[in-house]
C-alpha cells in the first residue's frame, strides 16, 4: 500500500516536472525558434521572470533622469509635455531601436512578438478569423475585473456576446439616452456651482472623482434602469480593484494565487462585486422586465439552458451574466470618465482652445441643454476629443493571440504566441503624425482620421476592425454632453498645483492627485 502511494506521488511530481518543463523550456523556446528563423528577433528572457527585470531596469533608468518640476512653469507659457510613452514604456522605444518594428520578448510565462510595422499592424487588427483572439492571460490574471466577458472571450462565446449587447449600444439607441446624460451632468454642475458660492468667485476643484462618479451614474442609469442605485455602489469597488491588479506583473506563474495581502484584497473584493451584481440581477429577474443592457444580458443568457452547448460548455449561465456586468461596468465608465479628465486638461493648457469649442457650442446649442442633433453638429468639439484620444488613448496596447497557426503577411506565427501593438506608440510616431505629434493639435482632424494620419489604421482609441469598441457611440456622445455643458457654464484653467504625471493603471490616469481646475462661472 505504502509502496504504491510511494508510486502515485513520484508519478505526480514527473507529471508536473514535465508540465513545468513543458510551460518555461520547451513550448517558449519552440515558439521563438519559428519566429526567429523568419527573422524576428528580441532580448533573451529570463528562465521564469522573462524580461521583466530588464523591463524594470529601463524604466528606472529613464525615471530617475526625468524633471521632478516639470509643470512648474506653465503659468510662464511653458508646455506640458505629453510624450509619457516613452516615459512609461521605455523599453518599448529601446527594443524597436534594437531589434527593429517586429521583436520577441516575454513577460513571465507570457510570449509576445511585439508589432509596431504599419502594414503588420493593419493585418492584425484587420484579420477577421477567429483564429485571432484575445489572450488567455486577461481571463485568468484579470479574472477577478473582466472574468469571461465579451472583453476576453473568444471564438463561438464571443460572437453571442457581441450579438446580444452590441445592438443596445448602437448610434440609434445611445441618442434616446441624450436627455438622460444631460440631467445626470447638471446634478454635477450644481454641486461645483454650490462650491462656487461657498468659495467665492474662483474655486480649485479636483475633477477626476466627480468625474467618475458622473460616468457611473449615466452606465449605471442607462444601462441598468431603474437598479442604477445598486449599480453605482459597485463602481467604487472596481476601481479599487483595478488599482490592485495594475500592480502585479500578469504572467509571473503562481503569483496570483499566493495569499499575499495585495492578492486577499483582490480575491475579497472580487467575491464582493460578483455578490453585489448577483443580487442586482436577482432583483431584475423578480421584477418587471425593463428594456435596457442588463435585459438584454438576461434574455441572452437564456441560450445557456438552450440544449445547443454554445455556451454552457465554456461558462455558466450566471457567470455569463456576472462577467458582462462587470465588463460594461469598467469599460462603460472608467475610460470615458478618464478621457473626459484628460480633455478638460488639455482644454485648460490650451485656452484658445477652450474659448473656440466654448463659442462652437454656445452657437449651436444657446443656452439650451444639447440634444443628439445639436451633438452632431459640434465639429470642433469632435477634434478636440479625437485628438485627446490620440494623446491619451484609454487602452496603451492592443492585443491578440494565436489560437491556431496563423499566416500574416507571410509571417507564420505559432499556435499560443500572444501579439502586442503598442498603440500609445503609434499614435505619437512623427512619421505618421508629422513632427507635431507629441503636441495638442486637433487642427489636425479637420477632415477627419484619414486627414490626419497617413495610415487611417494607426488610430484605435476603441480599436479597429472585427474587435472594435462596441461602446464607442456611448462613450463619444457622454464625452460631448458632458463637455459641452461644463463649457456653457465655466471657464477654467490649470490650478499651480496639478502635476502632469501620467501613470499606468490598466488604463493611463492622471498621476498624483489626479487633474485640479481653477474654475470661475460664466
Amino acid at each position: 500500500m505504502e509502496m504504491n502511494t510511494v508510486k502515485i506521488l513520484l508519478g505526480a511530481v514527473l507529471a508536473l516536472l514535465i508540465h513545468v518543463f513543458n510551460v518555461f523550456v520547451f513550448r517558449p523556446r519552440s515558439m521563438r525558434a519559428k519566429l526567429q528563423k523568419q527573422g524576428i528577433k528580441g532580448p533573451s528572457p529570463h528562465f521564469y521572470f522573462g524580461n521583466i527585470p530588464e523591463m524594470k531596469k529601463i524604466l528606472l533608468q529613464i525615471q530617475s533622469a526625468a524633471p521632478a518640476t516639470e509643470v512648474k512653469e506653465k503659468d510662464e507659457g511653458f508646455s506640458l509635455s505629453h510624450n509619457w510613452p516613452f516615459t512609461l514604456f521605455p523599453h518599448v522605444y529601446k527594443w524597436i531601436n534594437q531589434y527593429g518594428p517586429m521583436y520577441l520578448f516575454s513577460s513571465g510565462s507570457i510570449h509576445w512578438l511585439v508589432v509596431s510595422d504599419i502594414e503588420m499592424v493593419k493585418e492584425v487588427v484587420m484579420h477577421t478569423s477567429l483564429n485571432l483572439g484575445k489572450p488567455t492571460y486577461l481571463s485568468k490574471d484579470m479574472l477577478p475585473l473582466l472574468g469571461k466577458g465579451i472583453m476576453t472571450s473568444n471564438g463561438s462565446i464571443w460572437v453571442h456576446q457581441r450579438k446580444i449587447i452590441a445592438p443596445e449600444l448602437f448610434l440609434v439607441k445611445v441618442k434616446a439616452m441624450v436627455n438622460l446624460m444631460v440631467d445626470s451632468t447638471n446634478t454635477t454642475l450644481r454641486s461645483w456651482e454650490g462650491r462656487l458660492e461657498g468659495e467665492g468667485a474662483v474655486s480649485e476643484i479636483q475633477i477626476d472623482e466627480d468625474l467618475r462618479s458622473l460616468s457611473a451614474d449615466i452606465i449605471a442609469r442607462a444601462c441598468f434602469g431603474s437598479n442604477y442605485i445598486e449599480g453605482k455602489e459597485i463602481f467604487s469597488k472596481l476601481r479599487d480593484l483595478q488599482t490592485l491588479l495594475s500592480k502585479r506583473h500578469a504572467g509571473i506563474p503562481g503569483f496570483r494565487y499566493l495569499p499575499n495581502k495585495s492578492n486577499r484584497q483582490i480575491w475579497r473584493l472580487g467575491k464582493e462585486i460578483d455578490s453585489k451584481i448577483a443580487k442586482l440581477i436577482k432583483q431584475r429577474l423578480e421584477e418587471s422586465h425593463e428594456q435596457d443592457l442588463l435585459q438584454m444580458i438576461l434574455e441572452g443568457a437564456k441560450n445557456c439552458e438552450g440544449g445547443d452547448g454554445l455556451i454552457s460548455d465554456s461558462i455558466s449561465c450566471d457567470r455569463f451574466m456576472i462577467d458582462n456586468c462587470k465588463n460594461i461596468f469598467f469599460a462603460g465608465h472608467e475610460t470615458t470618465a478618464i478621457t473626459a479628465s484628460w480633455c478638460l486638461m488639455l482644454l485648460a493648457e490650451h485656452q484658445d482652445w477652450q474659448d473656440r469649442v466654448r463659442a462652437e457650442v454656445l452657437e449651436v446649442c444657446g443656452k439650451n441643454a444639447p440634444d443628439a442633433n445639436m451633438l452632431r453638429s459640434l465639429k470642433t468639439l469632435n477634434m478636440v476629443i479625437q485628438e485627446t484620444l490620440r494623446l491619451y488613448p484609454p487602452a496603451v496596447f492592443v492585443v491578440r493571440t494565436a489560437l491556431q497557426d496563423v499566416n500574416l503577411k507571410g509571417l507564420q506565427i505559432p499556435k499560443g504566441m500572444n501579439i502586442q501593438i503598442p498603440l500609445s506608440v503609434l499614435q505619437h510616431d512623427p512619421l505618421l503624425w508629422g513632427p507635431d505629434a507629441h503636441k495638442f493639435n486637433p487642427e489636425r482632424f479637420a477632415n477627419g482620421v484619414l486627414g490626419a494620419c497617413k495610415v487611417p489604421q494607426a488610430y484605435m482609441p476603441f480599436g479597429i476592425g472585427a474587435r472594435v469598441c462596441v461602446g464607442q457611440h456611448l462613450a463619444m456622445i457622454e464625452l460631448k454632453v458632458i463637455l459641452s455643458q461644463i463649457l456653457m457654464k465655466f471657464h477654467f484653467s490649470l490650478s499651480p498645483s496639478y502635476c502632469h504625471s501620467p501613470a499606468f493603471r490598466l488604463v493611463i490616469v492622471p498621476g498624483g492627485q489626479g487633474v485640479v481646475l481653477r474654475m470661475t462661472r460664466i
